[in-house]
């Protein structure tokens, strides 16, 4: 461990991440795997149940014809110790909670080493994006501090970089609204930079209130760091206007991150300015990603996690006090080459390394790129929080509200007018039954107990006065939100 710490350390950041030959990832990944099956008792009854031989698997096709694992499947179905190496979670130094549909977290072992490799995505962002290396920095973290995965991740992370001699300085008051603006006003006159980390919503949140409490959050120099939300572009760009961006490719920046795994991916200058590029250009992204509304873009190291896309949603290997091979995490989304994507841009008249918003060659790496689109199928994400159908299933199911509606309900985060974040909740009445502002007020009420109750991250993550959900009640067979004879979604 002491070696992989020194190792990190005393490693530049290009050397870190380099360009990543075919071959070089091939032989990667199959060690992996034969180190996994050979050392991880759950993975080898998992092989054993499918009847596969690890020494059978000889390439990097071989390999992708293994069945993927899931948290079904696999995490949930053997011990903890059994996920781990030798079957010892002794072996692991910290553990994190993600909560589940049901409600039942699900536990997450790591150890230091694992951080080192996730530290090198945050150096990516403090090195590239912000200048850290050489700028006094006062990292504010704003994940919400506990037992999940995000604050207490990020703040490890953070304080590697500053063993690294990055000169930063950590506060971590967490999700409290409250304190943040307390230690803003009192520590970021002291730095010549103030990093503000956390989810989307809640961040803008923080800044909203500041102004309208007369903090001049121009003076701060303030940069973002944020994770668990796809934005549009047009927020990055209102919410930078508020903090005085005068650069929004550099100026902040988002982790595409799992409790599972940690960070997997995260934004860079070039991902922000093709990605700003192409929310001015519907029909090309709509060509490049297959969808009409636009994804986060991120770029990855296929060393530290190694991505494949399975029926248009995304699936990654990785070592991990609990590795994972072929980890189905249900985020629909893909995968672009770096070459592919510059010849698709080129090919389209669009040169990002041209541009005047990407400073030289600062900040554009030949990594691949990913992009994300969110679990829309089954789960949603609003301050960083996944929300499950299931968790609001419950609130409806309560009597009398059971008698009112039919149990269907469409779920969404929409913006409002001001940019902020809320969450609707369309619910379809039982026939003959009609919407009135009392049943409205009701079954709001009722979802949010449910949701408090069976949802830590919803609980913990999203401030008190967003947590409400906006409910709007629709006949039976409304054509907009639940057509007859058509497969119901309960995410849009």
């Amino acid at each position: 461990m002491d070696m992989k710490l020194d190792t990190f350390l005393a490693t530049p950041l290009d050397d870190l991440v380099p360009q990543r030959s075919h071959a070089e990832i091939e032989t990667h990944i199959l060690n992996l795997f034969r180190q996994v099956a050979a050392n991880v008792p759950g993975y080898q009854a998992f092989l054993q149940d499918k009847s596969i031989e690890p020494d059978r698997v000889q390439s990097l096709a071989d390999f992708q014809q293994l069945p993927l694992t899931t948290k079904e499947n696999y995490i949930r179905r053997y011990s903890l110790p059994e996920l781990c190496y030798e079957g010892r979670i002794a072996g692991c130094d910290f553990i994190s909670a993600s909560s589940g549909s049901t409600g039942q977290p699900t536990f997450w072992a790591r150890r230091i080493e694992d951080e080192l490799e996730i530290a090198t995505r945050f150096e990516q962002v403090f090195h590239d994006s912000f200048q850290a290396k050489k700028t006094q920095t006062l990292a504010v973290v704003c994940f919400p501090l506990g037992t999940w995965v995000g604050g207490l991740y990020t703040t490890s992370c953070c304080r590697y970089l500053a063993a690294k001699g990055y000169p930063i300085t950590l506060v971590t008051p967490g999700n409290n609204k409250t304190e943040i603006l307390r230690v803003v006003t009192a520590l970021a006159p002291l730095y010549a930079q103030t990093v503000l980390l956390g989810y989307p919503p809640f961040l803008k949140d923080a800044i909203d209130t500041g102004i309208a409490q007369g903090i001049q959050w121009e003076t701060y120099n303030v940069k973002l760091v944020m994770a668990g939300e796809v934005f549009s572009e047009e927020w990055r760009t209102l919410v930078g206007q508020r903090l005085g961006s005068t650069n929004f490719c550099y100026d902040s920046t988002s982790l595409y991150g799992t409790a599972d795994a940690g960070v997997l991916g995260n934004e860079t200058p070039l991902s922000i300015c093709i990605r700003r590029w192409l929310s001015q250009q519907p029909d090309i992204a709509r060509e490049l990603f297959g969808k009409s509304r636009l994804p986060t873009l991120i770029q990855y190291d296929p060393l530290t996690r190694f991505f494949e896309v399975e029926e248009g949603t995304l699936l990654f290997s990785g070592d991990n006090g609990i590795p994972l091979i072929r980890y189905h995490i249900a985020d629909t989304g893909g995968i672009i080459g770096y070459d592919e994507m510059l010849a698709f841009l080129a090919d389209k008249g669009f040169v990002p390394q041209s541009q005047p918003e990407l400073q030289g060659s600062r900040g554009i790496r030949a990594l691949p790129f990913a992009y994300v689109f969110g679990r829309s199928q089954f789960a949603i994400s609003y301050f960083g929080a996944n929300i499950y159908p299931e968790n609001v299933t419950v609130g409806l199911e309560q009597s009398p509200i059971c008698e009112w509606v039919t149990g269907k309900f469409v779920m969404q985060i929409r913006e409002t007018s001001d940019r902020n974040a809320e969450l609707l909740i369309v619910v379809e009445l039982a026939p003959g039954e009609a919407g009135t502002d009392e049943r409205v007020e009701a079954i709001a009420n009722s979802i949010l107990f449910h949701l408090r109750r069976l949802n830590s991250e919803f609980a913990n993550y999203i401030p008190e006065l967003n947590q409400t959900p906006q409910v709007e009640l629709r006949l039976t067979g409304d054509a907009e939100y639940f057509p007859v004879g058509v497969k119901h979604r309960y995410t849009r």
